[in-house]
């Protein structure tokens, strides 16, 4: 058993965060229609600030954005760029482009990361786990042979040793490559 801590300052602003207020530059973005100025993903699909709010990727239905508070490193969102909660409310385009960024971000991850294997779902409504229920969006989730998904009482504990400002420009590079 170790005494060493667990350093991760990224957590306690998810954990402290009031989900119900909006963030203040929500507002002084021109959303798309029907976007919620509350939804972070409806930011990430109109912001042009695209390191500041970690977007990977944004195409004319889908954006992908880092999850800020990831499971393993590389952990993305890929969402439809409108604010929908269901899947028969996707048009058709978005679905289409919403299966082949998941396989380009796949990609792009297995070349950065060199990743084991993946996690790829989408958690739908409160009830089955979304923890942004009104907005779709799907995880891929990075996995290597050793890691695991909680943190063991007694063994060794994995710390993800990379920021995301630098796993960002190591993907968008990675897609700039890959065109």
């Amino acid at each position: 058993m170790t005494d060493d801590p667990l350093w991760a300052p990224w957590r306690l602003s998810y954990i402290l965060s009031n989900k119900q207020q909006p963030p203040p530059d929500g507002a002084e973005l021109e959303l798309l229609d029907g976007a919620d100025s509350a939804c972070f993903l409806c930011q990430a699909a109109v912001d042009d600030n695209l390191p500041a709010r970690h977007i990977v990727d944004r195409g004319e239905h889908v954006v992908t954005v880092l999850n800020r508070y990831p499971y393993n490193n590389g952990h993305l969102l890929v969402a439809p760029r409108r604010h929908l909660a269901r899947l028969d409310q996707l048009p058709p385009a978005a679905e289409i482009e919403l299966a082949r960024t998941i396989t380009r971000m796949v990609g792009a991850i297995e070349q950065v990361l060199q990743p084991q294997g993946f996690n790829i779902g989408l958690n739908l409504g409160e009830a089955g786990g979304a923890g942004l229920p009104s907005h779709l969006h799907w995880h891929i989730v990075p996995r290597w042979n050793a890691d695991t998904n909680f943190m063991p009482i007694v063994g060794q504990t994995n710390v993800i040793p990379q920021s995301l400002e630098a796993l960002w420009g190591l993907l968008v590079e990675q897609l700039k490559q890959r065109g």
